[in-house]
């Protein structure tokens, strides 16, 4: 096992590469409930999505582990599935097969610009200031997410606030933060999953821990053949490009769900690989020249990419990279190991969701909001004192967590970085590549307003 995932050559050792997979697995183990639920909105059947959802994670996170020996896990991205729903199957009237279909064309887009090196060819276009904003940017996002998730902050008129601390799940959140915090001072290892576990276990008296329900496991199975291979069904492929008048706006759908799983996907690395040494300079450096999968970084650029279309094929909506993977490399996760004890969670999960979903928010909240606080580190290396510098790097950062996405972050980014460098007369500094990423997105953001 050491010699297969070189754990000595990365610092760590067995207990802290499980320790940190069943701290990533437990920080987003809320996928497997939640994306049913959101999926099942479009008239997909619940259980066959619940199974989906696992299949596709599972099958994701062992590409990432065992091809690409590093610690990320994926899943079907909150978000995307929300577009998926309430944009292309609610807004744009398409059925939920043929918005399966848009999604296996993504993935296969998202395979071809992996292939052809476009995709390392953008993250080395990303300055290093702005890199180092996308990772403190994820930070703050990551803890906002803990924040949302236990309700921590309210909206009042559209007016943010703190909630009213008189619930049980704020209190033992807070407990929580508290354990999880005085662990990590006093230097214990595995603490930020020794809290998640003794919050849990608190969360009983607190009535806030409870089993969950869902359907048997045979159930599930028997809905499955409704969502599988359905993306190549009529409807579905057969019937996408059937009408001319719908081919512009099917293109266009399915731009909007490529370019926003790409910059997820760069973001997160980018934000939590590097802080952490799991992606080296070398490795970044490398992309420029490199040929094949001879990086880390092509490897895990790859596993992404071909999860999407995976997903797809059983009946899920895109699976990215999930940024709680942060929680397990805050845990110390530095290898595919990692990555493997996730999907054996996951595997398990198709038998035990109702054990699993007794974990509650308040739980794993804690864990996001201090790994959030690890991130922060990023923002040391940003000159803030350079106006030009400090303005694109403040958008990349903030716009994560005011716009809930990763991917408009980094547009906001790109744009105020290319706003500031033509103003200055530096359009010099500005890779081409990082041009076109910019157009991208702007011509993303008049689609969106006009989806």
């Amino acid at each position: 096992m050491d010699n297969f995932f070189k754990l000595k050559e990365h610092g760590t050792d067995v207990r802290t590469e499980v320790l940190a997979g069943l701290t990533t697995f437990f920080a987003m183990a809320y996928i497997i409930m939640v994306n049913p639920d959101m999926l099942s909105l479009s008239g997909m059947p619940w259980g066959a999505v619940f199974l989906s959802t696992i299949i596709a994670s599972i099958i994701g996170t062992l590409v990432m582990g065992l091809f690409a020996n590093v610690p990320y896990a994926q899943a079907p991205g909150m978000g995307l599935n929300a577009f998926f729903v309430f944009t292309v199957v609610f807004g744009l009237g398409f059925t939920w097969q043929e918005a399966l279909a848009m999604v296996f064309i993504c993935g296969v887009i998202n395979i071809l610009i992996t292939v052809t090196r476009v995709r390392k060819l953008i993250i080395k276009s990303i300055p290093e200031s702005l890199q180092n904003a996308i990772g403190g940017g994820i930070g703050i996002f990551i803890a906002y997410i803990g924040f949302q998730n236990v309700g921590l902050i309210g909206f009042a008129d559209g007016i943010p606030s703190l909630a009213q601390l008189n619930n049980p799940t704020l209190l033992l959140t807070l407990i929580g933060l508290a354990i999880t915090i005085i662990l990590l001072v006093k230097n214990v290892r595995g603490a930020i999953f020794i809290g998640i576990v003794i919050t849990a276990l608190l969360g009983i008296p607190f009535g806030v821990t409870q089993v969950g329900s869902t359907m048997s496991f045979g159930q599930a199975v028997s809905e499955l053949k409704t969502t599988m291979f359905a993306a190549f069904g009529n409807p579905g492929m057969l019937s996408l490009f059937s009408d001319p008048a719908k081919i512009p706006l099917v293109l266009m759908t399915i731009f909007a769900f490529s370019l926003s799983d790409t910059f997820d996907t760069i973001g997160t690395f980018i934000g939590t690989g590097r802080r952490a040494g799991i992606f080296s300079d070398d490795d970044i450096k490398a992309l420029e020249s490199s040929s094949g999968f001879k990086s880390k970084m092509d490897k895990a650029l790859f596993a992404d990419a071909t999860a999407t279309s995976i997903g797809a094929i059983f009946g899920t909506s895109n699976t990215t990279t999930f940024v709680e993977s942060a929680a397990g490399i805050g845990a110390g996760g530095r290898t595919g190991l990692t990555s493997v004890v996730v999907a054996i969670c996951f595997a398990l999960s198709a038998f035990f969701a109702p054990l699993i979903s007794a974990v509650p928010s308040a739980a794993t909240a804690p864990a996001l909001i201090i790994v959030g606080i690890m991130m922060l580190a990023s923002f040391k290396d940003i000159k803030w004192e350079n106006f030009v510098e400090a303005v694109p790097a403040f958008f990349a950062g903030i716009f994560m967590a005011l716009c809930y996405s990763i991917s408009y972050g980094i547009a906001a980014g790109f744009i105020f970085y290319c706003l500031v460098k033509i103003v200055k007369g530096e359009t010099k500094d500005i890779n081409p590549i990082l041009w076109v990423s910019t157009i991208l997105f702007i011509i993303n953001f008049i689609i969106m307003a006009i989806l």
